[in-house]
């Protein structure tokens, strides 16, 4: 395992960092990314994930006060427990449930009791945007930091961010930040933080954690035949996995990069190329390279949408990220209807987009800020569309 300086922390930290957003649950396909609260995590695979991060030398291990409803923090803390003055504990504060300043402490307190310790590594205001940020400024959250690092119960203070870059830069400037969270792959260099963020928080010596590096496997799972071209084209044979993640690590600027694994088959392709993920290692071909696969995606994606599940459960019950990956794969993969013919016909009716009633609840969720009611109709109206005669 490779190790590199958490910022300006004295903390080494493994560059592959274990996300706990997406573990395998119980008979259930890895949709809805860990959100759905009545799923139970399947923790004999997720152990067999733990012990081989733990063999290869992982040592940053990130969750969140919503991750599988509730149930990431419970079982990092029970896996951990064994280990855990060798291991880092990353977890965040649920900016959506604090009203008042009492909530900082409750939920804090909280936290820490299903995690079973007594001190985090790492503390990160979580999804900050605009909106969120004014709030949490005004309820008063560095005051709070200061005073968790003050009295030793976080080492690392920090935040995860979903918004543009002239938002993150203020963000940055407002306080002396250990650490920030951004979504980070070759796809998304110039979307929210983007590489210009990257670069001006590592400028002040602020760690960078890189979340969605494989764009929540939208990078890595059914290719594209054009872009598997390109990949198959290039000297070095590597798999699309190992491609984008030695993209971000090729970054001097990122500390850690998180692996969303949702099976140890993933985890385990994720530690092998661990060993080649130097700084600044990769060719000026291979740079032009992702810049020729970066283009073929732009043409093909219509909804940017990371498949992150934030926006879940929709009120009406309608699985808004596999409407909209049906939506992509239609576009991406041409040939027979794939998602139109699965839209019709395997997908139940009150799940489809046509059962939106535009309620708005999931536009306030989307960290991507996307217009979910609007391309809910654009979903329906080219899938429940009748086949072209040929």
């Amino acid at each position: 395992m490779r190790y590199r300086k958490l910022g300006k922390t004295d903390l080494d930290v493994s560059i592959l960092g274990f996300g706990a957003m997406r573990l395998p649950m119980v008979g259930n396909p890895d949709r809805l990314a860990g959100f759905d609260p009545k799923v139970p995590i399947d923790e004999e695979h997720a152990d067999r994930m733990v012990r081989h991060a733990l063999d290869v030398g992982v040592n940053y291990f990130d969750t969140a006060y919503g991750y599988h409803g509730g149930q990431s923090e419970r079982y990092i803390g029970k896996v951990l427990a064994p280990v855990r003055t060798k291991v880092m504990i990353a977890s965040k504060l649920p900016v959506w449930n604090i009203e008042k300043p009492e909530d900082f402490d409750r939920v804090f307190e909280e936290q820490l009791g299903k995690l079973r310790t007594d001190y985090l590594d790492v503390y990160l205001v979580h999804g900050l945007n605009r909106t969120y940020w004014d709030k949490m400024k005004a309820l008063g959250v560095l005051g709070f930091l200061d005073r968790l690092k003050a009295e030793g119960r976080i080492r690392v203070a920090g935040f995860s961010f979903h918004d543009e870059i002239k938002v993150f830069k203020s963000i940055i400037d407002a306080y002396d930040w250990d650490v920030c969270q951004i979504q980070y792959n070759f796809y998304d260099r110039a979307y929210q933080a983007g590489t210009e963020g990257l670069e001006y928080a590592a400028d002040r010596k602020i760690g960078v954690v890189v979340m969605e590096p494989l764009r929540g496997g939208q990078l890595v799972d059914r290719i594209p035949t054009r872009v598997q071209e390109q990949w198959d084209a290039a000297p070095v044979r590597r798999s699309p996995a190992e491609w984008a993640m030695r993209w971000v690590w090729n970054h001097p600027g990122v500390s850690t990069v998180l692996t969303g694994s949702s099976s140890l088959q993933q985890l385990q392709e994720h530690t092998r190329v661990v060993r080649d993920a130097a700084p600044n290692s990769l060719s000026e071909e291979e740079l032009a390279r992702f810049d020729r696969v970066r283009a073929l995606y732009r043409e093909m994606v219509k909804v940017d949408c990371t498949g992150c599940a934030y926006c879940m459960p929709c009120p009406n019950g309608i699985d808004i990220p596999h409407n909209f990956q049906l939506y992509n794969d239609h576009f991406m993969f041409p040939g027979p209807e794939f998602g139109a013919f699965f839209y019709n016909n395997a997908m139940p009716e009150g799940e489809r987009a046509s059962a939106c009633v535009e309620c708005g609840d999931c536009m306030d969720k989307c960290p991507q800020q996307l217009d979910i009611i609007r391309e809910l109709k654009e979903v329906h109206g080219v899938l429940a569309a009748p086949p072209k005669q040929g």
